[in-house]
């Protein structure tokens, strides 16, 4: 169950990476006249959705493993808490637990948001760098 978490959480972050490139592709292909407006605009949405769904999935994958490993989150006690949880995955399922009770997922989604905004920046001005590397190697 872990590494089917562990796929979907990877799948979305290259999702997230490669997004911002697909995105320049298609503006290339319509052949857009302010390509850096509508790529600014569009793809802080796309980032701002894909990162909400990032950490949703983050949150509720832990959730998922919790259940999974026997852990009762209405338990009043540890007792309680961790009576259906084998002695293997106790350590596991506190990692989880701490995980799951920190700051929410719209935290850190909106934490993430911010971080990523710099790698649309990065991405357009290597384009821009590529575009003008390859013209000057067609003149020559």
């Amino acid at each position: 169950m872990e590494i089917f978490t562990t796929i979907i959480s990877f799948l979305i972050l290259g999702l997230i990476i490669i997004a911002p490139i697909i995105l320049l592709v298609i503006l290339k292909r319509l052949k857009v006249s302010k390509v850096l407006i509508f790529y600014s605009l569009i793809g802080l949405i796309l980032l701002g959705l894909l990162m909400l769904v990032f950490a949703w999935w983050g949150h509720n994958s832990n959730l998922i493993l919790l259940e999974h490993y026997g852990y009762n989150m209405d338990g009043w006690n540890d007792i309680e808490q961790y009576g259906s949880v084998s002695p293997e995955n106790l350590e596991r399922v506190k990692v989880l637990e701490i995980s799951v009770l920190g700051i929410g997922w719209p935290l850190k989604a909106m934490f993430g948001f911010v971080t990523f905004i710099p790698y649309l920046i990065v991405v357009y001005i290597a384009k821009v760098l590529f575009e003008k590397f390859k013209k000057n190697k067609d003149k020559l």
